[in-house]
C-alpha cells in the first residue's frame, strides 16, 4: 500500500524561500518549474519511502537525499506516511543545522 507524503510546514516555507530566490535571480517560471519538479520528485516516495541515506547519527529516523546536485531532502518514514522534514538549497551544512535545532 502506497504511504501518504507529507510535508511538515517548515519544508513548505523552504520550498516558498527556494522559489523566491530562484525567481528574483531568473522568473517566476523556471522557480515554479524547479519547484514542481522537487515536489514531483518527492511524491514519488509514495511507491518507495525507503530511500536514501540514513543519518541517525544525526537525528533517529532521519534520511537525506539529493535532488538535481543541488537540494538536499530531509525526511523520516513511519508506518504509513513520508514526511519531510526541511528542504535545504545550495550544500548548507546539514549537520550545523539540525545541532541547532532548525530541522
Amino acid at each position: 500500500m502506497p504511504h501518504r507524503v507529507v510535508f511538515a510546514p517548515e519544508a513548505r516555507d523552504d520550498l516558498f524561500r527556494l522559489y523566491l530566490f530562484i525567481a528574483e535571480r531568473s522568473s517566476d517560471a523556471r522557480a515554479l518549474a524547479y519547484v514542481q519538479r522537487i515536489k514531483a520528485f518527492c511524491l514519488g516516495f509514495a511507491e518507495f519511502p525507503e530511500r536514501g541515506t540514513r543519518r541517525d547519527d544525526l537525528l533517529s529516523g532521519l534520511r537525506v537525499i539529493g535532488f538535481e546536485r543541488r537540494v538536499s531532502l530531509a525526511f523520516h518514514v513511519d508506518d504509513d506516511k513520508v514526511i519531510f522534514d526541511r528542504i535545504f538549497y545550495g550544500g548548507r551544512d546539514l549537520a550545523a543545522l539540525i545541532e541547532d535545532g532548525t530541522p
